[in-house]
């Protein structure tokens, strides 16, 4: 008997070690693939603080919360399960879906560097008569929740395409994790972003010399940093989409422009000391102006077509 409690004593040890090393691999594949959509992830953070500029502070956190748990429900019930579905029984769908996200991130991007040029600016909630703060909330939550959305896919598309080759149920486990704390990582930095000043203005309180000096800076920065990340997230959004179109149309077989790319990479790849950076830099800055050319053809589309249309078809009225 006391045989049989070892060779069972040894039975659980032996899952537990096996659990525990399934655990590891989880983890590190969840981090191997969160790596690959640090892009969208930085373009997510950068993007959502603007929701929240000009909002009482007191809603503050419960906005951002309330736009978190849209996030983690985008990426949970709809996006994991169609793109789990996608990639089982019809993968090569997956590049052009996620073309059509970058072509969005594109638009929105190109649409807010045409209000910086023309002066034009879409209206605020706060401009609309007859909005009330909980409708403007909803308005808000609603906006940035659509938008994260197209966020959210390209961080779960991008993920799943480096754990491809893993079993169906081990590719669920891992694209859960990386839902949740990608979520958790996104929306906790920018809570701890949008109230930052708050936190100088305790600490400006505090009879601390030292503490004040602190308090006081974050409170004269964060409005600077706050349009800095406006404008990262602007970037971004052209970097993105322009990058997610690039890699889409090269494993579409055209791989022209994507080949011009990597040979200007290679260019300054050999600079010494900065060649990394400088690579990086070309990728990035060639993304973005593809970015920056699809986005504003959308632009035109989506704004000015219909514009030329409407004296003609008042004419023919």
């Amino acid at each position: 008997m006391a045989a049989g409690l070892a060779a069972l004593l040894d039975d659980i040890a032996a899952l537990v070690k096996a659990a525990a090393a399934s655990a590891d691999d989880v983890a590190a594949a969840a981090g191997r693939a969160s790596a690959k959509a640090a892009g969208v992830v930085i373009d997510d953070t950068a993007v959502t603080p603007r929701y929240v500029q000009g909002i009482e502070p007191k809603r503050e956190l419960p906005i951002i919360k309330k736009i978190a748990i849209g996030s983690l429900r985008n990426k949970l019930l709809f996006i994991l399960p169609a793109a789990m579905l996608l990639s089982q029984f019809i993968p090569w769908l997956l590049t052009p879906l996620l073309m059509l996200g970058g072509t969005y991130l594109a638009y929105e991007g190109a649409e807010k560097v045409w209000e910086w040029i023309s002066g034009h600016h879409e209206v605020e909630a706060d401009d609309q008569p007859g909005i009330d703060s909980t409708d403007r909330e909803k308005q808000i939550i609603t906006g940035a929740v659509r938008t994260d959305f197209i966020l959210s896919t390209e961080i779960m598309v991008i993920s799943l395409n480096e754990v491809a080759d893993e079993p169906f149920w081990s590719r669920l486990l891992i694209m859960i994790v990386v839902a949740i704390a990608i979520t958790v990582l996104v929306y906790g930095l920018v809570g701890l972003i949008v109230k930052m000043d708050d936190i100088g203005l305790a600490m400006a309180k505090r009879d601390s010399e030292g503490a004040q000096r602190v308090g006081l800076g974050l409170v004269r920065a964060m409005p600077k940093v706050l349009s800095v990340l406006s404008t990262v997230g602007i970037v971004a959004m052209l970097w993105v989409g322009g990058h997610i179109l690039l890699v889409g149309v090269d494993d579409l077989g055209w791989h022209a422009p994507y080949g011009l790319v990597h040979r200007l990479e290679e260019a300054v790849h050999g600079v010494g000391g900065i060649g990394g950076v400088l690579a990086w830099l070309v990728n990035t800055l060639a993304s973005a102006v593809v970015g920056l050319v699809v986005g504003a053809v959308v632009v035109l589309v989506a704004h000015f077509v219909p514009r030329r249309k409407k004296p003609a078809e008042t004419a023919a009225h």
